[in-house]
């Protein structure tokens, strides 16, 4: 059913992006699932790339940022199987590689998070922090990274 919304959005959830260095993508402790943090990569090629306020605009920002949040639940599926497992989103994190005085970080943080509650509904709403940056890996927009609890 959640894998449904999701197609229904656009996406498709494929094969789990591969981590850029040393550390696992999603690991579970009690009934909380913890991801890595995501970029907005699509059969392993980086779609967006730059800084907001400078090299992509908003729009390209959230939609960036939407992106991550479809590849944290292709990692979490990579752990627990079915997504509706997921009882609830419980905090995500995005990361903005931001220019010189742009603080516009939580509009690009509500591409994930305007996309999980589209997605979860009422269980799709979470706590947040959008964090401006100076760099991210491989010169991405955005990263985000996400903590559910499952059933």
């Amino acid at each position: 059913m959640i894998e449904e919304r999701i197609n229904e959005l656009g996406y498709e959830l494929k094969e789990a992006p591969k981590p850029l260095a040393s550390y696992i993508p999603v690991t579970t402790t009690g009934n909380l699932v913890f991801t890595a943090g995501q970029v907005p990569v699509s059969s392993g090629k980086l779609l967006y790339e730059g800084k907001l306020g400078k090299d992509l605009s908003d729009d390209e920002g959230k939609k960036a940022a939407e992106l991550c949040a479809v590849n944290c639940l292709n990692v979490i599926k990579s752990e627990i199987e079915n997504l509706d497992k997921i009882d609830k989103i419980v905090k995500v994190t995005v990361f903005v590689n931001s220019a010189d005085g742009y603080t516009d970080q939580p509009k690009i943080a509500n591409g994930a998070s305007d996309f999980l509650v589209k997605v979860f509904g009422e269980s799709g709403k979470h706590v947040r922090s959008a964090v401006g940056v100076n760099e991210l890996p491989i010169n991405a927009p955005v990263e985000v990274e996400m903590i559910v609890a499952v059933k």
